[in-house]
């Protein structure tokens, strides 16, 4: 097996020979002989574990042994406890996709941060059939059934040639030490009962049947670029706009629902974010603006004009924050704010305008500690160069906030009234005027 790997990375893999690479390592059969092979390969590589705390000390243990394999041979460790069962709970996951999100999420990080080119996992012939066996259990495309990639962006996984039967064999010849993970054994997975029951079945019905399976997912592979260029071309038709580095996309209906004659269209735009049913696809397409769908990462809003795709919030909009008359900057996970406070003989009521990044305000009209909230049904302000009152809702409306900008709007409060609906519009009765002495000024910083 090791001549083969070596072969293998020479013909696949050339990059690895002079790349700063890292290496992720669980402690079971599969990684630990990954990284086996890779002391024989001259090559800079690091390891990665991660202790997701799932098993208590048979986690711990699992990341001792890692971290014993790999400093005995001087090579660099790195390892990162998480709390996956709190993660998946506030972010609504299931604990795979919590641990798969904390894991690629602690690798990325690593990698920016150390200057790793590549990142190599232990992947190999078997997961690649049972992934396929899920996603065809699931209904899927044919991205869905051309498996795991070799390579993407830069994750490499160079033991996708190779059987698991041939790992185990490798790992009994040379007395690799590696750790069982009970919970493999538990059918009540998905993944487990097909390893368990389903893959033994169709191997035993025809022994060529991995071999004869790879050379299929090669032509799906082949067939699925195909497809993947028509639908870059259809994407730029598609995609109307982009926010948050496209985190967030806008589709236009327009265009969709002339797609919408052709299911293919949908199902291959969307299921890359977990969305597998069509018909939820195409009665969104006619529903009220406000409906959305949900897939286990993402979430389909249909606003007037276009459906927005989104990752799922974890922001609830019970979150109040304090800020105290003293304080001068608030720090939260998608908002950032700076407090002054100035003299009126340092201002000009000129300098308040309409810059929506920043907000000035009668510091001595405010009630401290002053909050910073998400809106709520019922709230309303009075609008800056307006003397009645205004729900939010209604101006909301009137400015045309989607679903999701709305959930995205924060409000800066004192007590129970709203001084200024961040970066979009102050309230008329914190206004500075020619009688006020100090002026709290309010930016948000990018």
């Amino acid at each position: 097996m090791i001549e083969k790997f070596h072969i293998h990375l020479k013909q696949k893999f050339p990059e690895i020979e002079n790349s700063k690479i890292l290496l992720a390592v669980s402690g079971g059969i599969d990684s630990m002989v990954l990284l086996h092979l890779m002391k024989s390969v001259q090559a800079d590589f690091s390891v990665a574990h991660c202790n997701f705390g799932l098993r208590n000390q048979e986690s711990d243990l699992d990341e001792r042994l890692v971290q014993q394999q790999t400093e005995s041979s001087g090579i660099r460790f790195f390892a990162k406890k998480f709390d996956t069962l709190g993660y998946a709970t506030k972010n609504k996951l299931s604990i795979q996709v919590a641990a798969r999100e904390l894991r690629y999420n602690w690798f990325r990080k690593l990698m920016d941060q150390k200057g790793y080119q590549f990142l190599l996992t232990a992947h190999h012939a078997d997961d690649n059939l049972e992934t396929f066996l899920i996603n065809l259990s699931r209904g899927t495309g044919i991205a869905g059934l051309s498996g795991i990639p070799e390579k993407r962006n830069n994750i490499l996984r160079p033991l996708l040639v190779f059987s698991k039967e041939e790992i185990s064999q490798y790992a009994r010849k040379n007395n690799i030490s590696w750790r069982e993970d009970h919970t493999n054994e538990e059918t009540k997975y998905l993944r487990n009962k097909i390893r368990k029951e389903i893959v033994p079945l169709l191997k035993e019905l025809n022994p060529s049947f991995l071999n004869n399976f790879a050379k299929t997912q090669a032509n799906l592979q082949g067939s699925g670029s195909i497809l993947e260029k028509h639908l870059n071309s259809i994407r730029e038709k598609v995609i109307v706009r982009e926010e948050d580095s496209g985190r967030i996309l806008y589709f236009s209906l327009e265009v969709l629902k002339e797609l919408s004659r052709n299911t293919v269209y949908l199902f291959e735009l969307f299921y890359p974010f977990g969305f597998n049913n069509y018909k939820d696809l195409i009665s969104l397409l006619s529903a009220q603006p406000g409906k959305q769908i949900f897939s286990d990462s993402h979430r389909l809003l249909r606003d007037r004009t276009t459906l927005i795709l989104a990752p799922k919030s974890s922001t609830e909009n019970s979150i109040c924050i304090r800020v105290a008359e003293d304080q001068t900057k608030l720090d939260s996970d998608d908002l950032h704010l700076t407090f002054t406070t100035l003299d009126s003989e340092e201002f000009s009521l000129s300098d308040t305008g309409s810059k929506k990044l920043k907000g000035f305000f009668d510091k001595d009209l405010l009630t401290f500690p002053l909050h910073v909230r998400k809106w709520e049904k019922g709230d309303y302000f009075y609008p800056l160069g307006m003397k009645g009152k205004k729900k939010l809702s209604k101006f909301f409306k009137d400015e045309k906030y989607s679903l999701l900008e709305k959930e995205n709007i924060w409000l800066l409060c004192s007590g129970s009234d709203i001084v200024w609906i961040i970066g979009k519009r102050m309230d008329d009765r914190f206004r500075v005027t020619d009688r006020t002495k100090k002026i709290l000024k309010v930016a948000i910083q990018s």
